[in-house]
């Protein structure tokens, strides 16, 4: 049985028809480099891969909302109205939709009716390749698709973001949705935060693969230290334009930062603010070995950002510093770093693939001795952004 099938089953199983079912996808996203810029205004290099969620949707007579995921069948379904879509901690996972379908409302789009909507996620879990943005954007593209809106991609992708800033209050920048609703298979997209500029760089990894890995240690982004970063850099900025004519920290360079920091008063934000203008730096510095295909230098990015989310922004830990490091020292290993808020989550690196299986068992072993339980290992492969996946009734 495909994917198309269980999906279909389920959805029957749970909502008792089977009327005009639809199918959408949207991936999750890796960062290869550029982390902690987005929402200071800077360079991202994200990608969006095969793993995602899916949605099968149908509409409903009335306007009733029912919302039920594959991954947490305990909690059956979630329902509500188009009309009451406040925010519900009893309502969890669901709220993400709901704030999508909500927002979309007062955007001035017409929903005429309601939705049965089941989700499917194949994301490793709490694994940071950013399930909430992969769950915001498939309701979209299935609104967008059910109800003819026309809506404009980077819209779409926008109105994901005010989801989490506005109705989970998480104050993530634009990276996660933009990467899932703008994936381009085999592509990574350099992407200006600030402008919403981007530029698509073909992957060439010749005889490389980009290995996820995951430390099997849970993140809860809203209860991270997430905000407080923000807060943070948005203190250095303020010092900063005490004399400087910025509007955010990704429009210096290393060498203005360097003149200029002693602007900035509290050590700690000093430090904050040092990772976000030079790992913007290396972002760009990133798009150049790419598009030369010198991914020896471009891994050695990789690594110069690991140190410097290790060391001045300090969102790494105990379980992705191990497993990085574990990962400098094995043989055919060009980079690694790792990807995503941090705090756990996972890490990247992009390793000759004659080494991969030799990679996995010596890096698992040094993190088992360590930390005490395994970590997890993808091959990652990068696919398109979010879609429908059928347009036929099944």
């Amino acid at each position: 049985m495909n994917y198309m099938d269980t999906l279909h089953k389920n959805f029957t199983d749970v909502f008792n028809h089977a009327n005009d079912i639809r199918l959408f996808f949207a991936p999750g996203r890796i960062n290869l480099i550029g982390e902690h810029t987005d929402y200071n205004g800077g360079h991202v290099f994200p990608a969006s891969i095969s793993f995602g969620t899916y949605a099968a949707a149908a509409k409903r007579t009335d306007n009733k909302l029912r919302f039920y995921s594959m991954n947490f069948p305990e909690a059956g379904i979630i329902e509500c109205d188009l009309e009451h879509l406040d925010y519900d901690p009893a309502h969890n996972w669901a709220n993400y939709p709901k704030g999508m379908i909500q927002f979309i409302q007062d955007s001035g789009y017409e929903l005429h009716a309601g939705i049965d909507i089941l989700y499917y996620g194949d994301i490793p879990n709490s694994a940071g390749l950013s399930s909430s943005a992969s769950i915001e954007i498939v309701t979209g593209i299935l609104l967008e698709r059910l109800f003819h809106l026309e809506l404009d991609r980077i819209e779409l992708i926008k109105l994901g973001q005010k989801v989490e800033n506005d109705y989970i209050h998480v104050n993530s920048g634009i990276m996660d949705q933009f990467a899932i609703g703008m994936g381009k298979q085999d592509h990574a997209i350099h992407l200006n935060t600030e402008t919403l500029s981007f530029t698509y760089a073909p992957l060439k990894l010749a005889d490389h693969s980009i290995m996820i890995i995951h430390t099997n240690k849970s993140r809860a982004l809203a209860d991270s230290k997430y905000n407080e970063r923000r807060a943070q850099c948005e203190a250095a900025l303020t010092d900063l334009q005490t004399e400087l004519n910025i509007t955010s920290l990704g429009e210096l360079t290393p060498d203005e930062f360097e003149t200029h920091k002693q602007l900035i008063q509290d050590e700690t934000n000093r430090k904050r603010a040092k990772h976000a203008v030079y790992e913007n730096a290396r972002t760009i510095k990133a798009l150049e070995m790419l598009n030369k295909g010198d991914l020896v230098h471009f891994g050695k990015l990789m690594n110069e950002s690991h140190r410097s989310l290790q060391e001045d922004y300090e969102v790494t830990g105990l379980e992705l510093d191990t497993l990085v490091e574990a990962a400098w020292n094995q043989e055919g290993v060009l980079g690694a770093r790792m990807t995503g808020a941090g705090f756990g989550g996972c890490a990247i690196a992009i390793v000759r693939n004659e080494h991969i299986e030799t990679f996995k068992k010596h890096v698992n072993q040094a993190y088992a001795k360590k930390i005490g339980y395994e970590a997890l290992f993808y091959t990652a492969q990068i696919g398109d952004g979010a879609k429908e996946i059928t347009k036929e009734v099944i």
